[in-house]
This record gives C-alpha cells, structure tokens and sequence, in this order.
C-alpha cells in the first residue's frame, strides 16, 4: 500500500519543542502556535498579478464574448473559475513533498508524451485556426503542451540528480534527454506549436547548462537545434512568412501585418497613463486574441506604459524570487529543488519575455500565453501549480537550513563543553 503520510506533508509548520523537562514540555504543547513560511514578495506579486489578469482578461474580452457568446462576461467568468481551480490545485500541491515529483518524473513525462500524441490524433485532437493543440473534454478544452513543460523540468531535474556525473563526463548521459527532448518536439511540430518548441527546447538547454554538460557538447548540439529550426522556419512559407512580417509589419498591415500593425496603435494610443480601463478601443474586433495572446497590448491602450511598468516589475520580481529559492536550495545541497525551481524560473521567464516582445513587435508572433494573465484554463492552472512547487521549495528549504543551523549550534556548544572540561 502507499503510505501518502510520506507524500503528503502540510505546509503548516509547527514549532516542536526541545528536549526538556516534563512540566515545560507539557506547557509548552499547551501553547503550540502555527506560522505559515511564505516568501511575501513572491506571494504578493503573483497576487498582483492575478488579480489584474482577471480584470484585464475580463476588459478585454467583454466584446467577443457579447458577440460570440451573447454573454458580455462569458470569458470573465470562466477565467475566474480557472483561477479558482488552479488555486485550489496550488492548495493540495503545497501539501506535496518534494520527493513525490522527483519519484514521479518519469511517469509525468510518460503520461505528458502520450497526451501529446493524443492530441494529432484524428478525431481526439480538437483543431482551431488549422492548429490541433487541444483535447476536448465537452465542458473544458485540455491542452497537453502546458502540461508537458513543467512535466518535462520535473523529470529533468530528477535526471541531473541521478545522472548528474554521467551528463558531466559522457556523451550518452547528456543524449538521453535530448533524444526525449526531439521526440517531444517533434509531437509539438506536429500540432503545431512553434512557440511551445522553443520555450522547451530554451529551457532544458539552460538546466543542462547549469548542470554542468561538456561545452563541446553543449555548443554542437545548439548548433545542430538552431539549423533544424531555421530549416523548418524555411520549410514552410508561411512559417517564414510570420517570422519576417515583424521586422516591417506596415508593408501588409491588412493582411500578414494586421495583428502586429493592431497591437502597436493599441501601444500608441496608451501613451503615459492610458486611456483609461475598459476604454480600449482596439480590442473591439480589430486586434484578434486580445484577450489571449495580446493581452499586453490591451493593458498598454488602457493602463498606459505606466500600467505596462508595474507588470513587467512584477514579474520581474516573481523571477527574481524563484532564482533566489533555487540558489538557496543549491547552497544547502538540494539539487533536485534547486533544478526544479531553475527550470520552472526560466521557463516562465522565458515564455513572459517572448509574449511581451511579440506584443511590442521585437519577436515573431508564436501564440504563446502571457502567464496568469492571459485566457486559458490549461495555462493557468499550471502556472498556478509550478508556483505552488516554487513555493513548497521554499518551505523546505528553509527547514532544512533552519535545521542544519540547528545542528551547527549544538555541534559547536558540544565542542566548547569538551573543550572547557579539557
């Protein structure tokens, strides 16, 4: 049977008493207290920025979900209940001990890769503008590439821990996840999902990168993954054709260019301070996917570049927080939470960064979602749910250092003692 008193830990620490007489022990029972270990700036960001994705998601949708949906808040209200449940999804994972995901890794992939391959299917996968990147399970549509990168990092940093001197020496070690990686990629190609390919790919090269592979083998086989790229971006013109469009979007800016050209007069139009919430008027069917996709450009017409600065700050800051727990957890000797909470900062990092740059028409468009901001349930959710792994790993971290420092302590008292009686 499993015993899930081992996989299961709450995250509500108790302060345990020492070793000390009876009578005080018993008093001090009497007067347990519970303390939650948060990292404030990390939850009061994400909050934040929750919080402004509902209302901008909720602004920016109000006229496609009136036309579409005959429901002005048909959108909002399901955005709002995808936060609710990755929320609540957050709640159970914080109960979560580290040593389940690291166990659990290879399952994850096996179940992320098979849901990938569901998903070309005819007949399973759900196709919307000629790309089949969902699921569809009648009251919610299920996309499996949000899933396969945080399932992806979580069986990476459980490999680096197990073969973290093989990957250093051998070649065979650092082949093993890039054979998983083209596998998965190519399932990706084939939906496709350009965007979700060079998030993942980005994001494994960097935690093999901190890991310490050989350069050698690092720099050829960047080389080898960036040629393929350009060879696929080659070998499809439209492909190529959206990868150009960004650096002149006003030679076509009713055809190739109308999103990009729509996105930046939404950016004009903003100026210092915005023309106000829920007064966007680009959103009103002439930028498409305001409320996915470009959802940026919306909080740029109505909140202005000021509005604009404090989400890029937030994030930022969400970022900085999860750099800061993983080298934490690399000081201590974790290295499994120290690759997980690398993986999941330059994942998210990256897809905010690439979202952004789209936005502002420094990046091709590769329809990627602006974490917990834009519309999507799936996205949502795991964002909420590696969040909520960032945060188990500062909770354990900080009671293994704080029972390291223990132990420290009385080591060095015991010194002195021995050598006082000396």
């Amino acid at each position: 049977m499993i015993n899930y008193a081992k996989i299961f830990d709450g995250f509500w620490q108790r302060k345990q008493p020492g070793s000390r007489s009876t009578s005080q022990r018993s008093s001090s029972q009497n007067n347990k207290t519970q303390s939650l270990i948060l990292d404030y700036w990390f939850v009061g960001s994400v909050v934040c920025l929750l919080c402004i994705g509902v209302v901008m998601t909720g602004s920016a949708s109000i006229g496609i979900s009136d036309k579409v949906m005959h429901q002005p808040l048909y959108f909002l209200t399901r955005q709002i209940a995808y936060v609710g449940v990755g929320l609540l999804l957050a709640f159970c994972v914080l109960q979560v001990r580290l040593s389940f995901w690291q166990k659990s890794g290879p399952f994850l992939l096996i179940g992320a890769i098979t849901l990938l391959i569901l998903v070309v299917v005819p007949g399973i996968g759900l196709q919307v503008n000629g790309s089949a990147r969902w699921i569809s399970l009648g009251f919610v549509n299920l996309q499996p590439s949000e899933f396969t990168k945080l399932f992806f990092i979580i069986y990476l940093s459980g490999y680096l821990v197990r073969r973290g001197e093989e990957i250093r020496e051998t070649l065979k070690g650092f082949l093993i996840p890039i054979v998983l990686l083209t596998i998965t990629s190519l399932l990706l190609f084939a939906e496709p999902d350009f965007g979700a390919v060079v998030v993942l790919s980005a994001t494994v090269f960097g935690m093999l990168f901190l890991a310490g592979v050989r350069l050698l083998h690092f720099t050829v086989f960047v080389a080898v993954v960036i040629a393929a790229l350009v060879g696929m971006a080659f070998s499809a013109p439209y492909r190529m054709q959206r990868l150009t469009t960004f650096l002149n979007p006003w030679d076509d800016p009713f055809n190739s260019g109308f999103q990009l050209t729509q996105a930046l007069i939404a950016f004009g139009r903003g100026e210092w301070f915005g023309v106000g919430l829920g007064a966007s008027v680009q959103k009103l069917f002439y930028l498409p996917e305001a409320h996915t996709d470009f959802v940026f450009a919306v909080i740029a017409e109505e909140l202005g570049l000021a509005g604009s600065f404090i989400v890029i700050g937030l994030f930022s800051i969400v970022v900085w927080r999860i750099l800061y727990v993983a080298s934490q957890a690399e000081k201590i000797g974790n290295c499994f939470a120290a690759y997980l909470a690398y993986g999941i900062g330059l994942w998210l990092s990256l897809q905010v960064i690439i979202n952004l740059g789209v936005n502002m028409g420094v990046l091709p468009t590769k329809g990627l979602t602006l974490p917990l901001m834009s519309y999507g349930g799936s996205s949502m959710v795991m964002v909420c749910i590696s969040l909520a792994i960032v945060m188990r790993i500062f909770y354990e971290v900080h009671n293994e250092g704080e029972s390291s420092g223990k132990n420290a302590f009385r080591s060095n008292k015991r010194n002195k003692r021995r050598n006082y009686k000396k």
